[in-house]
């Protein structure tokens, strides 16, 4: 299946990327849509019923190329920095050191995935009389 993103939306959204990180964005753009999708499997319907704007997907998935590309740039991707003047010591905490494309929390919330659900599950014994949960859930052992 084809990207959520190209390398063009990328630049329009960050920065003039090299020939080499075109090609690095390629194929991170086309990990990011295959994640995309297989945390949110009916984000294409979505797309296509116009219940999702496809605005937001390429948005996340520029986010999620931005991210692991500054792991990979001096300097970039730093969540904190310690600096100490004597006797010469300095601190930097990456934010992404591997360099991985993921979902982030907000990520999922823009797709409309990322809310949480609640659910119960009758622990009252088979039998007990006591049960709250009706058939057809794929815990109920009848």
């Amino acid at each position: 299946m084809a990207a959520f993103a190209t390398v063009a939306n990328l630049v329009a959204r960050w920065r003039p990327l090299t020939t080499d990180e075109q090609a690095q964005a390629t194929i991170l753009l086309d990990d990011a849509s295959a994640i995309v999708r297989a945390e949110c499997p009916t984000v294409d319907a979505l797309i296509a019923a116009a219940t999702l704007d496809p605005a937001v997907v390429l948005l996340v998935v520029c986010g999620m190329v931005k991210r692991a590309m500054l792991a990979n740039a001096t300097g970039e991707g730093v969540s904190a920095e310690q600096q100490t003047a004597g006797p010469f010591a300095q601190s930097l905490t990456f934010v992404n050191p591997m360099g991985n494309v993921y979902l982030t929390k907000q990520d999922r919330r823009l797709l409309g995935f990322g809310g949480q659900r609640a659910f119960t599950i009758d622990t009252a014994p088979l039998g007990s009389g006591v049960t709250t949960v009706g058939a057809g859930y794929p815990w109920d052992v009848m």
